[in-house]
Order: structure tokens, then sequence, then C-alpha cells
């Protein structure tokens, strides 16, 4: 028995968060990219965000992409997609069943946008692990100047 467990190596805690949001972010429905994201507190799941049409609306994976319809490249025109943000989501949905996300961290597949960077200042985010880069130095900017902790995430994906 002192072998086997000798030889079991616990994942660390970013790793286990960045797992889990790994597999939130297969329920995505968008066809350009697929991010999944979770809110964590004192070491617990607060809740859980993917990128997806709003609640009762059609999906991109049913109508179409409307931005790469009109050729609109990664990170511009936000307001022509359909989707929510997968941190919008997790917010969205911490605030619908009246959770606290203030002085948590986010974990996220991506880097986050300049609107999702503004909505995570204000919700009190503290802290911000992510994977994937996005061209947004705006976003990277706001949340160095809000004294939100942002550490891009290099361990096993």
């Amino acid at each position: 028995m002192g072998d086997t467990a000798a030889k079991h190596v616990r994942p660390s805690w970013d790793e286990y968060f960045m797992d889990i949001v790994d597999l939130v972010s297969k329920r995505s429905t968008c066809l350009r990219r697929q991010v999944g994201a979770l809110i964590v507190k004192d070491k617990r799941i607060l809740t859980t965000g993917y990128n997806g049409a709003p609640v009762g609306t059609r999906h991109c994976l049913e109508t179409g992409c409307e931005r790469e319809r009109l050729g609109i490249p990664s990170g511009q025109r936000h307001e022509i997609c359909r989707a929510t943000h997968a941190e919008q989501n997790a917010i969205a949905q911490a605030a619908y069943s009246g959770t606290s996300v203030k002085d948590g961290t986010l974990y996220v597949t991506t880097q986050p946008c300049v609107l999702c960077a503004k909505l995570a200042i204000n919700a009190g985010i503290v802290k911000i692990v992510f994977r994937g880069d996005y061209p947004d130095d705006l976003s990277m900017d706001l949340l160095k100047e809000a004294g939100v902790r942002v550490v891009k995430y290099t361990g096993p994906s």
C-alpha cells in the first residue's frame, strides 16, 4: 500500500480547476471558440459558465455564426455575437442563484476580453487564472489597474 500511495500525485488546485474548465468548455455552442469558466472561493466551486446563446434562444450551432459570415476578426465587434461569454455566464449564474463571487477566483480557458474583464472587476473577482491568449490588451491593462491578480496557467493541459 505504501508504494501505491507514494506514486499517487494529486493535482495542484490550479491544475484541478483548469481541468474542470476544460470540461465545462465542451458544453459551448460557439462555432469559433469553446470557452469554459469557473468561479472559486476558498477552494470551493461557486459557479460555472461556457459561451453560448442566452437561455431560451437558438444556439449558433442552429443559426450559424454571424461574425464568421461577416468576416469579423476575433476580438472585435462583440455586439454582433449571439453568445454570452463564459465569464459572463458564470457571473450571471451566480447572480441568478444569489451567490456572491466577491473575493473569488475566476478560472477560464482563454484570457478574458475587455467586456468580461470589466464585469469581473465590478463583480469583485480578485484573481484570474487563464490558459489561452486573446487579442485584447485593454482587458489586461484594466485588470492590472484594478489590482486583479492575473496568472497565465502553463501547467498540464
